[in-house]
């Protein structure tokens, strides 16, 4: 009865475990998925032999609601986590109306089916892990799915050119007009906007559209200031704002600069990422309001 969940046999299974069409068992002599009710066996089996045929996970409409809702919860871009939230509130045909808002922002859109996949994968090798105790095995591990690669698989990133100017000063007037409402909580380089600099890279979707930049001004021989870090509103939360600080870190570590950023309040969860690439915290700023 023992078999090996390879990539090709859990493949399989994740296909079948949403097909709603007919009744699918594990033919574990075979290694493969069979419909009961339309196979190629020459002699016709005892479906009933629960040595040889397994029931696949379990896996309902309602299974799948609960992982849009999660995937929704922790996405971090707040425009299409409230777009889904809506379409996942509606009364009738919430599974059509998740599907036709999430293809409107194809990144987010493949972090979904990536999600998607990682989370049934998790579920199959809970299912095959049971067995595993049954038969006196150890359990297999449960390998975290990496999705960090997206960002630079959707993205191409590169140096700025002349011709990007106004794209980015389109984009920073955007992120200014963010803080309209409480600008004490902005330093006063944000509004300060310099993309002459030798430090300006930029980053555009596999459409050519201009998705976020970044810029840094020499402030002495050793010192490059970050002056923006600011990214698309639909893209935010891909990891675009990491991968573009990466691309200047890349070339200001070549020239030996010590970087500097300000970081306006709001964007604490960003400063992860900053440590993560070895930033230390130097200062902080407090405004007190009348």
């Amino acid at each position: 009865m023992h078999f090996e969940l390879d990539e090709i046999l859990t493949d399989e299974i994740l296909f079948y475990m949403e097909n709603q069409e007919g009744e699918f068992l594990l033919d574990t002599h075979e290694g493969k998925v069979i419909d009961i009710n339309n196979n190629d066996y020459e002699e016709e089996p005892d479906f009933n032999d629960d040595e040889r045929f397994i029931s696949l996970p379990e896996w309902a409409s309602q299974d799948g609601y609960r992982l849009m809702e999660h995937f929704t919860a922790g996405l971090k871009n707040p425009i299409v986590r409230h777009e889904l939230s809506l379409a996942l509130n509606k009364n009738k045909g919430v599974f059509r109306f998740f599907k036709n808002t999430i293809e409107q922002y194809p990144e987010v859109e493949k972090l979904w089916f990536k999600f998607k996949e990682q989370e049934m994968k998790n579920e199959v090798i809970a299912w095959y892990n049971s067995l595993r105790e049954t038969w006196g095995l150890q359990p297999i591990g449960i390998e975290p799915e990496d999705t960090s690669s997206l960002v630079l698989e959707d993205f191409t990133l590169c140096e700025g050119k002349e011709t990007d100017y106004e794209k980015a000063a389109i984009l920073h007037r955007l992120c200014i007009e963010e803080l309209k409402d409480d600008d004490t909580c902005a330093f006063e380089s944000i509004g300060q906007c310099d993309f002459s600099g030798d430090f300006f890279f930029t980053a555009e979707t596999s459409n050519g559209d201009f998705s976020g930049f970044i810029c840094g001004v020499k402030n002495s021989n050793s010192l490059l200031q970050i002056r923006q870090l600011e990214v698309k509103p639909e893209y935010r939360g891909l990891g675009l704002g990491k991968a573009l600080l990466a691309k200047l870190l890349e070339k200001a570590d070549g020239q030996k600069f010590t970087v500097r950023i300000d970081l306006p309040a709001g964007m604490e969860h960003f400063a992860r990422a900053l440590h993560l690439e070895e930033f230390k915290p130097c200062v902080q700023r407090f405004v007190r309001k009348r």
